[in-house]
């Protein structure tokens, strides 16, 4: 049987079905998306690694560009996140999925704790910094108004401890205020992945 154009009735039917399911597919997907706080589109399981790491998933170190594009997606994000990546059906291996998530909640562990202690001991090296720095600065005073010490002593020590109790003030508020910046960046994205959910969905 076939319509006005001459194309059987049963492959337009088929064709429009295809269509159909792919529409809805796609919505599936769009929905997905929509719902977990971070979605990526995955290729292979292998997207999360580096390309250099032949190891096991429990053991691999994970990919930069995987990490950068968590980052901007987590940006804006709470804690208690989802994670959802997206695999090609025929690719999906429950076995290989849960080596994945092991490895993921490790290294969101292990890397907050790291941005825990490298805030920490910069805080600490920027307070060290500047109580020498001060004392310095006092020591200096001391020594510039104390009447036991020739003029010439004076002058030569106060152009070496100044600039230095400055240099070394300003360079414990660096490292008490600016530095750590960084560290405290990455510590605020490790605790919300450390506290995400990780799910995997076919597409």
């Amino acid at each position: 049987m076939a319509d006005e154009t001459g194309i059987p009735v049963k492959n337009t039917l088929l064709r429009s079905n295809m269509q159909e399911e792919d529409m809805t597919k796609r919505q599936q997907l769009k929905d997905v998306m929509d719902k977990a706080e971070i979605s990526l589109i995955l290729d292979t399981y292998d997207d999360i690694f580096s390309d250099f790491d032949p190891r096991p998933y429990n053991e691999r170190a994970l990919s930069e560009d995987f990490l950068t594009e968590a980052r901007k997606a987590a940006r804006d994000k709470t804690k208690g996140i989802e994670l959802h990546f997206l695999i090609p059906a025929p690719l999906q291996d429950r076995t290989s999925e849960e080596l994945v998530k092991q490895r993921l909640r490790a290294h969101f562990k292990n890397h907050y704790k790291m941005a825990e202690e490298e805030l920490l001991d910069r805080q600490k090296l920027g307070a060290v910094l500047m109580v020498i720095g001060i004392a310095v600065g006092v020591v200096d005073v001391m020594l510039v108004t104390s009447n036991g010490i020739s003029t010439f002593l004076k002058d030569a020590l106060d152009i070496v401890l100044a600039p230095a109790s400055w240099y070394t003030i300003w360079n414990g508020l660096d490292d008490l205020l600016f530095k750590p910046k960084e560290a405290s960046a990455n510590k605020k994205f490790y605790k919300k992945m450390v506290g995400s959910k990780i799910t995997f969905s076919p597409y």
